[in-house]
Formats: structure tokens, C-alpha cells, sequence
């Protein structure tokens, strides 16, 4: 019971946390908790995906550095940012109550840690050492999943309520967080002691990227004609 609340409580701290930071309108329960469903479902179709993406490549792994960029960016990121931004378009796009830039974030948020409630527990219960890779995720992966969705949700948003530059923020919904989930990856993956010295960085660096753009999306509503600087 100990190991399943550690590492449960880091994804519901951080949805309180954004459900908290949505000033304006808050969302009903009923979609929060259809989206934190529908982020628990893509995992089945995502793993399957995973598995027959790493049969796909495997010929071309041909290093240790060519495995894990294939591995991060390919297998894991690519599948699993596809499927939390087609969960979000099918789900909430064209929803009434996304009416806020900033719901863009929400929704984001809680179908990327839907998924990572799931992939979590995964990882935690088939580990010999699970107390401290549940404490060591609780601190990572976690987090990271969540900051992905923030960066998702945040060009969603914009996408949702501009005039202009729709495709554009649209695309930019994806390969953004496709990019940084690669790299996290990418680092972990490759067990090169000098990548390894820019995870704790890159960690940082995504806080206060992620900070930044929940206070500018906070802080407008839908009808502020003032976008953030991108």
C-alpha cells in the first residue's frame, strides 16, 4: 500500500496544482476525469505501438548511441506524445468548456498523467528496488510527464483562440514536447557519464520553461486580445 501512494500522489499533488492554477473558469469533474481516464486508456495502445516500433527499428540500433536516440525519440516519445495529443483533439478540441487558453493546459495535463499514473505503477511494481524508484520517479518521470503536457496544452491553447498561426501552434502543440521527451530519453538511455551530467540541467531548464508559460496563460483570459511571447 505504501509503494502504490508514493507513486500515486506525485500525479494527483501536480493535478491539483493545475486544476488550482486555473483562475477563470474552473472544468467540470466529469471531462477532468474523462481526461485522466482517457490518458490511462492510450497506455494499452501505446505499449503495443512501443513494441512493434523497437521490432521496426532494431536492425538500424547498430551502437549503444544509435539505440537509445532511436529508442527515445522514435519508441517513446513519438508514440506516446502522438497519442496524448490525438487523445486531446478527439476528447476536448471541440468541446464548450475549452474555452479558456489556459484549459488547453489543463486537459494537457491530465491525459499526459493519466498516462504516467499507469506508466508509473508499471515501472514501481516490476522493480526488485521499488521504494526508491518510486521516490526517484516521483522526483523525474513525473514531473517531466507533466511538463511535456504543459507545453502541449500551452500551444493548444493558443491554437484554440488565435486568428492566425493556427497550424503553426498546432505543430508546435507536438514537436516540442516530442523533442524534449526524446532528449530526457535520449540522456537517460545512452548511460554516457557526460549526457548523464546534463540531466539534472535539463531539468531545470524545463521548470522554469513550464513556469513561465502557466503564468502567461494564467494571467490572460479567451477574450484578451494580448497573446504571450512566444
Amino acid at each position: 500500500m505504501k509503494i502504490l501512494v508514493l507513486a500515486s500522489a506525485p500525479v494527483f499533488i501536480i493535478l491539483f496544482y493545475i486544476y488550482y492554477r486555473d483562475k477563470y473558469e474552473k472544468e467540470p469533474f466529469n471531462l477532468l476525469a474523462k481526461s485522466l481516464i482517457t490518458g490511462i486508456l492510450i497506455a494499452a495502445p501505446v505499449y503495443f505501438l512501443e513494441k512493434g516500433m523497437s521490432h521496426l527499428i532494431e536492425p538500424f540500433n547498430t551502437n549503444q548511441y544509435i539505440a537509445a536516440f532511436n529508442n527515445a525519440f522514435l519508441v517513446a516519445s513519438l508514440c506516446e506524445e502522438s497519442f496524448k495529443l490525438l487523445a486531446i483533439l478527439l476528447l476536448v478540441w471541440n468541446s464548450k468548456h475549452f474555452n479558456e487558453r489556459f484549459d488547453g493546459i489543463v486537459y494537457a495535463v491530465f491525459i499526459s498523467l493519466g498516462f504516467a499514473l499507469i506508466e508509473n505503477l508499471l515501472y514501481v511494481f516490476n522493480a526488485p528496488n521499488a521504494m526508491e524508484v518510486a521516490y526517484s520517479r516521483a522526483i523525474t518521470a513525473v514531473p517531466a510527464h507533466a511538463m511535456f503536457g504543459i507545453m502541449m496544452g500551452f500551444h493548444l491553447g493558443i491554437a484554440k483562440f488565435s486568428s492566425q498561426k493556427v497550424n503553426y501552434h498546432l505543430s508546435r502543440a507536438f514537436f516540442i514536447p516530442f523533442f524534449f521527451h526524446g532528449l530526457y530519453d535520449f540522456i537517460l538511455m545512452s548511460q554516457n557519464n557526460w549526457l548523464l551530467a546534463a540531466f539534472t540541467p535539463l531539468l531545470i531548464y524545463l521548470f522554469i520553461r513550464v513556469k513561465k508559460r502557466l503564468t502567461e496563460l494564467s494571467e490572460i483570459s479567451q477574450i484578451n486580445e494580448e497573446e504571450p511571447q512566444l
